[in-house]
């Protein structure tokens, strides 16, 4: 119990990433991330990878969406290289390891819990007094509802198992 609300207070003390609109059924996940200025990069390698239709599509989906300081911590020139069209495919691969095919909120999570992603991989929820991670992510913002879907919002860019992705 201790650990739910430590988490819950954790999601609240990042309240600054939460969408401000009021119409949230109205957003599909592609659109709320438009209206989030701290997810322009994401939004950036959305639409280099192709994916915004199906990310605009019925859904549900859970997205943990990398804000821009995380793809800023990626190693220099590896972003820029991902965009370009000849590397669209492991873009492609990484932005869909950040995507379940359901919608879970944070409420669903517990820890060790194992979820497979669009691209095959499984991504590993921990929970602790500090917090919740996907990976070694850390969940900033949870519960973002979308019409679509939900989105959390997390500090860092998280890589597919190196034998799939490269990376």
């Amino acid at each position: 119990m201790t650990s739910m609300l430590a988490l819950a207070v954790c999601f609240m003390a990042m309240a600054p990433y939460t969408i401000s609109t009021s119409d949230h059924d109205h957003h599909d996940i592609v659109s709320l991330a438009q209206d989030t200025d701290n997810l322009s990069t994401l939004v950036a390698a959305i639409e280099a990878a192709g994916l915004v239709d199906v990310l605009k599509g019925d859904g549900p989906f859970t997205v943990f969406a990398p804000t821009n300081e995380a793809f800023d911590a990626l190693p220099d020139g590896t972003l820029e290289s991902l965009l370009m069209p000849e590397n669209r495919d492991q873009l492609v691969e990484i932005l869909t390891y950040h995507v379940i095919p359901a919608e879970v909120m944070s409420g669903d999570l517990s820890d060790g819990m194992m979820a497979e992603t669009v691209e095959g991989s499984e991504v590993t929820i921990s929970l602790s007094d500090y917090g919740a991670k996907v990976n070694d992510a850390n969940i900033a913002s949870a519960d973002i509802e979308a019409s679509n879907g939900v989105v959390h919002v997390i500090d860092a860019v998280i890589l597919p198992p190196e034998d799939n992705s490269g990376y």
